[in-house]
């Protein structure tokens, strides 16, 4: 065994003559601890909070999405749409035609954003689980159906399975406002409310409504046109190499976008949030660190004695350094992997008993306790920025002897 290393351990453990040396240490290795703990817990709570927001959006959000990098619509009917669509590993496409409109239901009116979508989106998007009254309905023989967001449903006081229909004013396009009778201005239809959604995000749920296509079409005007091709894939198909094979097909008059891209800011802010909290508790942490260095200042002055013998016996200054060097890392790294090890226990008890809850009200939220996924990659960067962070901090008591042994 190396012999810095043996005598550190031996300091580390027994009895010093002054016991405020002892409580300082088990302080720092609480602090240290602590502040490990910390770290990881947050780190896998907005992990959590990551998968919940990607459950939400999975549901709803295709695969990947086809859309023109200029202009609202586009038409796919051609010759690098259909080598881009045989590409190997897509195995449905619906076709989504989206434009702003006014709904008006007896005497109230709000503005939407109407998206008019293929039979397709029902085996596309997993609608039943973020529908909360109603069903999901598109066109049923003569008669067309909406899903609206909850916050739209509750602006229009309107439920699903109301016997009275929305009204439907969509601005015909590339014509002017008739002062006279601006009512002529508008394409008009109408759609009975089938089934209420929410995702708990107020730009779909205060403003999305989902129509057949058909009928987006005969309101908007267009034929074949479509503002985006959602695309779901086989079981088993890679995004990334479908996505890359449909961007060489398309070139770079298209836009693929996965379900990251599709909802960069959502995620975006999360991973923002994430990090700062991570290094705040990182500031946090420096200042339990400063514990380790009272506790390796105050071990170096009560065993100058035995420095003194060290040196008598010929140990080189090198071997006392190390000695105080592995002093500091020892305490240090019983502290962090204490850390982790609770930081991983809390997490556990917390996925399977939900200890901290976000509300007492069951249902108030999406979640009713605080999400939590533990990942390795994570853990790794806590046990490294904690042991960077200890043991630089460590360098200066080290220092100061170093300085100090040319005097004793």
């Amino acid at each position: 065994m190396n012999l810095s290393f043996f005598i550190a351990r031996r300091y580390l453990f027994s009895k010093k003559s002054h016991n405020a040396i002892n409580v300082i240490s088990i302080i720092s290795v609480c602090g240290i601890a602590i502040a490990t703990m910390a770290m990881v817990c947050v780190l896998s709570v907005f992990n959590g909070f990551g998968g919940v927001v990607e459950g939400l959006f999975s549901a709803f959000d295709p695969e990947l999405k086809i859309t023109a990098r200029q202009g609202k619509v586009f038409d796919y009917h051609t010759p690098p749409f259909e080598r881009a669509l045989r590409v190997e590993g897509i195995g449905m496409i619906s076709e989504s035609l989206e434009e702003n409109a006014l709904f008006r239901y007896r005497d109230r009116q709000v503005p939407v954003r109407l998206k008019g979508v293929s039979e397709e989106f029902r085996l596309l998007a997993d609608m039943d689980r973020i529908l909360i009254d109603g069903d999901f309905r598109l066109r049923e023989d003569v008669v067309d159906y909406t899903s609206i967001g909850a916050g739209l449903a509750m602006t229009l006081g309107i439920r699903a399975g109301y016997i009275d229909p929305v009204e439907i004013y969509s601005p015909k396009r590339d014509e002017r406002v008739n002062l006279a009778n601006p009512s002529s201005a508008f394409t008009i239809g109408s759609a009975f409310v089938g089934g209420v959604f929410s995702l708990n995000q107020p730009e779909y749920d205060d403003q999305l409504a989902i129509i057949p296509i058909q009928l987006a079409r005969e309101l908007l005007r267009y034929e074949t046109e479509v503002s985006s091709l959602d695309i779901k894939l086989q079981a088993g198909a890679s995004v990334k190499k479908v996505k890359s094979e449909i961007e060489r097909a398309l070139g770079d008059s298209y836009l693929v976008e996965d379900r990251y891209e599709q909802q960069k800011e959502s995620y975006r802010m999360l991973q923002i949030e994430k990090w700062v909290t991570f290094l705040i508790l990182a500031f946090i942490l420096l200042i339990a660190v400063f514990n380790v260095v009272g506790s390796l200042l105050m071990l170096i002055v009560e065993k100058t004695e035995d420095i003194k013998s060290l040196r008598n016996m010929g140990a080189p200054d090198s071997l006392v350094l190390h000695v105080f060097l592995y002093e500091g890392w020892l305490i240090s790294l019983i502290g962090i992997i204490a850390g982790i090890v609770l930081g991983l226990a809390l997490c556990l008890l917390q996925q399977h008993f939900g200890l901290i809850r976000l509300s007492d009200t069951p249902g108030a939220y999406v979640v009713d306790a605080y999400p939590v996924i533990v990942r390795f990659t994570d853990v790794v960067i806590v046990f490294a920025i904690v042991s960077v962070i200890c043991g630089l901090t460590v360098l200066y008591p080290v220092n100061n002897l170093k300085k100090k042994l040319k005097s004793i």
